[in-house]
């Protein structure tokens, strides 16, 4: 009996090629568990089971779990625009620092990890384009140094803050903090007057704008 026309036959299964294990892959990944699970739910072994190898593959890429954190945290410093050069370098700032903090917010495990060294390429290409805009800006040796950490340390604890309760599972968590606040305006007459932690009457967004303006005029002498 002849076999049936090729258009009719079943096509033969084939096993399913792995991907190559790249260094890149497995960067991604590393982003993809922290963004799931945060730093402590990432190790050498559930990021290998993520990428379908063995934890003794991972180590031909990278030596330790702080390795892996180290280029995760540059590799979302990628998402980062870095603007293109303008006439208004005070606005080239805040368009690369408004990014900066998008990107700590969007990945709220990468705050509290910015104390490591920061030497990865997208991280100091990003350094450069700041630092290149307050030097436009007549800032130079001291001035630009402290300048520099100002809006580093500014944008990193901004994002940690924000960070901290979007990570919050109690989603009513602010409301409960100003609540707290409130019933206790006796001890803390200023906090309660103030509004602090009052998220309804003045958003991050607004917060972060105005401190930023104020570190700006601060720390260039605007």
């Amino acid at each position: 009996m002849s076999s049936p026309p090729i258009w009719l036959r079943a096509e033969p299964s084939r096993p399913r090629r792995k991907q190559p294990l790249t260094l890149e892959r497995i960067v991604d990944t590393a982003v993809t568990v922290l963004d799931e699970h945060s730093v402590d739910g990432l190790t050498m072994r559930s990021l290998a089971q993520h990428l379908d190898v063995t934890a003794t593959a991972l180590y031909w890429h990278v030596r330790t779990k702080d390795d892996v954190l180290d280029l995760a945290v540059d590799r979302i410093f990628g998402d980062v625009p870095i603007p293109d050069v303008s006439d208004n370098w005070l606005e080239d700032i805040r368009v690369l620092v408004r990014g900066w903090r998008a990107a700590m917010v969007g990945h709220p495990w990468a705050p509290r990890l910015i104390g490591r060294p920061m030497l990865g390429p997208n991280v100091l290409a990003r350094t450069e384009f700041l630092q290149s805009a307050l030097v436009r800006g007549g800032c130079s040796g001291l001035q630009l140094a402290v300048a520099t950490r100002m809006l580093a340390n500014y944008v990193i604890g901004a994002a940690l803050t924000e960070a901290t309760w979007h990570q919050t599972a109690n989603p009513d968590a602010r409301a409960a903090a100003r609540a707290h606040v409130a019933a206790n305006a006796d001890a803390y007459p200023t906090l309660h007057a103030s509004g602090h932690l009052d998220g309804a009457q003045w958003d991050d967004d607004l917060l972060f704008e105005e401190g930023l303006n104020g570190i700006l005029r601060t720390a260039t002498l605007e």
